[in-house]
Parts: C-alpha cells; structure tokens; sequence
C-alpha cells in the first residue's frame, strides 16, 4: 500500500542547512530506496514563493503565500510502498525533521496514482 508522508516544520527551527543535516537527509533517503519502499519524493521552497490558486465563479484569483497561515510549513513528501499503517508510521518516525516539526501519514487513494489513472484514460478511449 502507498503512502504520503508530509513534512511539516516551524522555519524557526531550521536555520541554515549544513553538512550534517544534508547528510542526515540523504542517509535517510537512502534507507528508504534501499529498503526497496521509495516511490518518490521533493522537497518545496519555502511559502513565502508559494502562489495559492482558487477559482470562484469562474473568475481565478491568486493569493501570494501559502494556503493557510501556520506555525509549521509543508516542507517536502516522500511516497512509500509499504504493506500496512504499522510500516509506514514507523518509517515516519524515522525522518529527519520529526525531533523539530511533524510528518503527516496519509494512505494514498487505490486507483487515483497518476499512471493508473492516464492508463485507464488510455483503455477507455
């Protein structure tokens, strides 16, 4: 079963990466493809180049930032393949950034992967 697990941390936290904490991320990244369980993952620049989009009675307007003001910001993602929740939590438990910030774990919708989804396109028409 897949999974997202979204990053989330206060930028006060963060200060300037250096060696170590680059190190930290990429040994973790590692473990995850090692394991044979990475399906994929980014990190986002900060909010403030964020644009949120919304479109209301088909009129789009654009809001500079982010969607919502909050302490912790959405940092980046990692999708995982894992068999349960149990799995998947406790990789969570293992990012860098959960000492400081959160890691949201969310299965991800059966069908609704985007190569499931244009192959299905694809059969249909």
């Amino acid at each position: 079963m897949q999974y997202v697990m979204l990053l989330s941390a206060d930028p006060e936290s963060w200060g300037s990466p250096d060696a170590a904490r680059v190190e930290e991320w990429a040994t973790y990244t590692r473990a995850l493809h090692e394991a044979g369980i990475l399906v994929g993952g980014a990190g986002l620049e900060p909010p403030s180049v964020a644009t949120t989009v919304r479109v209301r009675d088909g009129e789009r307007l654009l809001t500079d930032g982010p969607f919502a003001d909050t302490k912790e910001h959405l940092i980046g993602f990692y999708v995982i393949d894992v068999p349960d929740l149990d799995g998947a939590l406790d990789w969570a438990a293992r990012v860098p950034n959960v000492r400081t910030g959160s890691v949201d774990v969310r299965p991800v919708t059966p069908g609704t992967d985007t190569r499931t989804m244009l192959a299905a396109t694809a059969a249909a028409g």
